[in-house]
C-alpha cells in the first residue's frame, strides 16, 4: 500500500525499560542493528499496526507496554534504488513512519523473538537511549535521529541530553554475550526468553547495517 507519493506507510517502536535503555534488536542472519517497525495493512490505524508488530517481532502484547508518546507527523525516507525491487523501481519510493515510544511495564523475560513462525531478529539487547547512528543504515539515520529527538523529550531530565556518536565512531569487541533464537539461560545464570542475548556492557559491540529493514 503505498500512498500517492510513492511512501509506503509504516511505524517505528522505540522500546524503553525501566532504566530507560531501548530494545536493540539484530536482524536475523545479519550483522545490522535496529528498533521494530512494520508496515501498516489497508484498514489498520497506526497504533494498531504498531501493537500488531509489537508482537509479532518481540512477542509483547499491549498488555505489556504503555504509549509514552508518538511523533507528531510521519517522517520520511527514501531508499536507494539498488534496495528496491526491480518491479516496484519506480513506483516505490520510501517509508513514510510514525514513531511510538513505548515503556515495558512488564518482566523482560515476556520479550519472544520466535512469537511467530518468521521472525525478525535473531538476538536483542538493551542499549543506551541515544543508539550510535553511525551503526544505523546510512539512508535511515535521518529519520533515527528525527524520531529519537522529538520523543526524547518525554525522558526523565537526566536522559535527555543528545549524546549521538558520530563520524564513524567504532567501539571495542565483537558478538560475545549475543545470544541466537533457542539460547535461554544467559551467561551469569539468568533465565532469558527464546532469542534473547545478554549484554552487561551494550556499548562493547557495534556493526554497521547494509540492508534496507522492514
Amino acid at each position: 500500500m503505498l500512498d500517492r507519493e510513492g511512501f509506503r506507510p509504516n511505524v517505528g517502536i522505540i522500546l524503553l525499560n525501566q532504566r530507560n535503555q531501548v530494545f536493540w534488536g539484530k536482524r536475523i542472519r545479519s550483522h545490522s542493528w535496529q528498533f521494530p517497525q512494520g508496515g501498516i495493512d489497508r484498514g489498520e490505524t497506526p497504533e494498531q499496526a504498531m501493537y500488531r508488530e509489537l508482537h509479532e517481532e518481540v512477542g509483547l502484547m499491549p498488555e505489556h507496554v504503555c504509549i509514552v508518546a508518538r511523533t507528531r507527523d510521519w517522517l520520511r525516507y527514501e531508499v536507494p534504488d539498488r534496495f528496491i525491487r526491480r518491479d516496484a523501481r519506480g513506483h516505490y519510493k520510501g517509508q513514510k513512519q510514525i514513531w511510538y515510544l513505548l515503556r515495558l511495564v512488564a518482566q523482560d523475560w515476556n520479550l519472544n523473538l520466535r512469537a511467530t513462525s518468521h521472525p525478525e531478529f535473531d538476538a536483542w539487547r538493551w542499549h543506551d537511549y541515544w543508539v550510535p547512528l553511525d551503526v544505523v543504515v546510512e539512508f535511515k539515520r535521518g529519520v533515527y535521529e528525527l524520531a529519537l529527538t522529538e520523543l526524547s523529550r518525554y525522558l526523565p531530565k537526566a536522559e535527555n541530553r543528545n549524546r549521538y556518536l558520530r563520524g564513524g565512531v567504532r567501539h571495542r569487541g565483537n558478538d560475545e554475550g549475543l545470544s541466537p533464537i533457542g539460547t535461554s539461560v544467559s551467561p551469569h545464570g539468568l533465565e532469558l526468553p527464546p532469542g534473547a542475548s545478554f549484554d552487561p556492557d551494550p556499548q562493547n559491540e557495534s556493526r554497521s547495517a547494509h540492508i534496507e529493514p522492514k
